[in-house]
């Protein structure tokens, strides 16, 4: 103890060393005494849950993906439905592999965290242990009632793919270009779109655009092909095979990233007046990109769009990225070397005030580790997202509590961290290969790789940081 320099600089001088020794043992008896005084077990609310108990953690964080129609591979609607699977439920919450949220809590918040407590967590294991008692059958909470196919209840109108997108079983990945004409009777807004996949294991991501014609610039949308293989390098053979252009042969009004999804995610429902879209009365979703993963037996995509309407948009979303087709350099070069582990990086500084309200962190199956915050120009750092465990099935888009305000001059700092090893069970390649970003839409399939942050943001007004965007 006294070779420490520190003590010897704060309490030898004053007190000597056998003070020191002293005050340390002491110390010492009085931790050993506490520890063996406290336990360390959790403490729960009913020392003997019954589904009672478990309902609850069950329906919020479960069952809104383990239903008809969604993600889940079983439903946990009832309890029939969670007593069947009771010892997988308590092996994947013990384990923290469910429910899933790749997101480090602890550096980072955000809207609709999927994160049992130590308490929850216990709870399951006690009642799976105590051979799943119903307990009183008049107090178990009602299931939460869902509108299939959506998570935020009955659409106000739902477009569907005008034909039968075939998608076939060669274990390839598969790209097309998809329209879906809307013909309404006014111009109207729209809150948000939510797309809907008929085949959650192959939808990989969508990014669609809104086409807006003017009043008396278009006909007929619906005549044309509705979908195409996305093998192009110059489309304007397939705008026309399309319908896309407007009668006269000039480009109608395209406002992008209309319409978005990636495994898990679910759309940002931000209050109202941000964000929202104004659609006219003659108008098409436009999917420019649609990957579809490898399948081994040929299928049938019947997906579909739901549109829920809302107020004039006071504030318009706007949405930028970092790195892969995005506006600032990965370094180095994203080639990720067989059988190494490799960090890249990508940096943006902000040339004005604004306001983050959503991110979303983007890489394939070689992805290990993401990392992003901000840099003041003071040096003070502003934490984004810290994901220690990259997991490709899911990609949310995180939205924060309350816009988070980053000034002019600040700096995004993005790390992303590639296991391209044996060790990676997610690796395509046995054994491991060169890969990198690709080029076009080569870049996309799942055996290439990306590098991407995404985040949606308003410009900054006073008194943004006080908005709460729960709903």
């Amino acid at each position: 103890m006294c070779k420490n320099k520190k003590f010897k600089f704060s309490l030898l001088n004053k007190f000597g060393c056998n003070y020191i020794h002293s005050a340390f043992f002491i110390s010492l008896s009085i931790f050993i005494f506490s520890c063996q005084n406290t336990s360390n077990k959790t403490i729960l609310k009913n020392a003997n849950p019954t589904f009672e108990d478990v309902a609850p953690i069950i329906f919020k964080n479960c069952t809104p993906c383990h239903r008809t129609g969604e993600s889940g591979p079983f439903e946990l609607m009832n309890y029939e439905n969670v007593k069947k699977y009771a010892n997988k439920i308590k092996f994947v919450t013990q384990t923290r592999y469910m429910p899933p949220w790749p997101a480090d809590s602890k550096y980072t918040h955000f809207i609709g965290e999927r994160i049992l407590t130590e308490v929850e967590i216990e709870t399951i294991k006690i009642w799976v242990e105590n051979k799943m008692p119903l307990g009183d059958a008049t107090k178990i909470p009602t299931p939460p009632t869902f509108y299939y196919g959506s998570f935020f209840g009955k659409p106000d109108t739902i477009i569907r793919f005008k034909d039968l997108v075939p998608i076939k079983g060669n274990g390839a990945d598969h790209f097309y270009i998809i329209k879906l004409p809307m013909q309404f009777s006014k111009d109207t807004f729209v809150r948000y779109f939510e797309f809907v996949p008929s085949h959650r294991k192959l939808a990989h991501h969508i990014n669609g655009h809104l086409i807006n014609y003017q009043e008396g610039s278009k006909k007929n949308i619906s005549n044309g092909i509705s979908y195409s293989i996305d093998n192009y390098k110059d489309y304007k053979d397939l705008y026309q095979q399309m319908n896309i252009l407007n009668d006269d042969g000039t480009f109608p009004t395209l406002t992008p990233n209309t319409v978005y999804y990636l495994p898990g995610f679910v759309p940002p429902k931000y209050p109202s007046g941000i964000g929202g879209y104004k659609v006219n009365k003659t108008s098409a979703i436009f999917l420019k990109n649609i990957h579809f993963g490898p399948s081994n037996k040929d299928v049938l995509d019947s997906s579909f769009i739901n549109i829920f309407y809302g107020p004039k948009p006071k504030r318009p979303i706007f949405e930028t990225q970092l790195g892969t087709f995005g506006v600032s350099k990965i370094e180095p070069e994203l080639i990720l070397q067989p059988n190494k582990i490799q960090t890249f990086t990508t940096t943006l500084a902000l040339d004005a005030d604004i306001s983050i309200l959503s991110i979303n962190p983007h890489m394939h199956l070689l992805g290990k580790a993401f990392w992003a915050f901000a840099i003041k120009p003071n040096g003070d750092t502003i934490p984004l997202i810290k994901i220690h465990k990259w997991d490709f099935k899911w990609q949310y888009y995180y939205t924060f509590e309350h816009p988070l305000k980053i000034a002019k001059g600040t700096t995004i700092k993005v790390f992303g961290t590639f296991d391209n090893t044996t060790k990676n069970r997610n690796n395509p390649n046995r054994p491991p290969k060169l890969v990198t970003q690709g080029e076009g839409v080569k870049s996309m399939q799942t055996t290439e790789e990306m590098f991407q942050f995404i985040f949606t943001y308003l410009p900054y007004q006073n008194g943004d940081e006080k908005i709460n965007l729960k709903e």
